[in-house]
């Protein structure tokens, strides 16, 4: 499997599947990637080139540290020098945060930024809503417990977010969760991303290359992110070029409406009604 080598020393490893413009699937701070699996299927079917990568402290790649924001985009750089350039970033959660920085200091690398559920703004960019990340308490306690009891953690995470899942179905997930990413990697990229306060400015420096895709159905994962009715005029007021792209549900359940929605932020992006461009 392709790897590359951090100017620290620490390995990252990478992957990619198929042929054509270039996407990149960029994990948020606690991910495991089996979830990107349905839309990577559909991405290669309809012709693009899907890479993915595991983080530093996860998967395959060394488990070392630091695992600080500035660390985690100098590594995001490395993989889009190496595996890139790339068409687009689709990115869940803190990984836009990440993404923007990188279109807007390297478009070359990394032209545009696709959002699934959420933009890149820290939890105190969702302070005026019902979500429970807009609660201060409620984010310094789950702080605190990732840190203190981390597969408690994961697993009210895991289960807030998917209600659809049975006690055996949500230990499941936990334990691969937990063998796929350390603890410390886990605590300190979700501090990381709570005390985020910049990742607005690259986010609308980028304009149109950025883009959002919210699900009509899904709601607010367990209520801890705002519904997408709520979350619609928040990125609207904070990122007034970006795009919003709307499906019945996320990558898992309904990747083909998502596929299409990333084809229809690439036309725009690119200024005409089909996504032609090649890398």
């Amino acid at each position: 499997m392709p790897e590359v080598t951090a100017p620290d020393g620490t390995t990252l490893h990478w992957e990619e599947r198929g042929a054509g413009p270039a996407v990149l699937l960029n994990p948020y701070w606690a991910m495991h990637p089996t979830i990107f699996d349905p839309i990577e299927q559909v991405l290669i079917e309809e012709g693009f080139r899907v890479v993915r990568f595991d983080e530093r402290g996860t998967g395959e790649s060394d488990r070392v540290g630091p695992y600080d924001l500035a660390t985690s985009v100098a590594d995001l750089e490395l993989i889009c020098e190496t595996a890139g350039p790339f068409a687009s970033a689709l990115c869940l959660v803190d990984a836009a945060n990440r993404a923007v920085r990188i279109a807007r200091a390297r478009p070359e690398l990394l032209d545009c930024v696709f959002c699934v559920g959420s933009a890149p703004f820290g939890v105190g960019g969702l302070r005026d809503s019902d979500s429970l990340l807009s609660s201060e308490n409620v984010v310094r306690t789950y702080l605190q417990q990732l840190e203190t009891d981390y597969r408690g953690a994961v697993r009210a995470a895991l289960a807030g977010a998917n209600t659809h899942l049975n006690d055996d179905e949500v230990r499941h997930r936990v334990q691969i969760q937990m063998d796929y990413i350390d603890a410390e990697a886990a605590a300190v990229r979700a501090r990381e991303w709570a005390a985020d306060t910049e990742a607005e400015a690259p986010g609308k420096e980028i304009g149109s290359r950025l883009s959002v895709c919210l699900s009509k159905t899904m709601g607010g994962a367990g209520a801890w992110f705002p519904s997408s009715d709520e979350m619609e005029p928040v990125i609207r007021d904070v990122f007034p070029e970006a795009s919003i792209y709307w499906t019945q549900d996320g990558i898992v359940s309904t990747p083909r409406e998502v596929v299409d929605s990333l084809k229809a932020s690439l036309a725009a992006a690119a200024g005409s009604e089909t996504y032609h461009r090649q890398r």
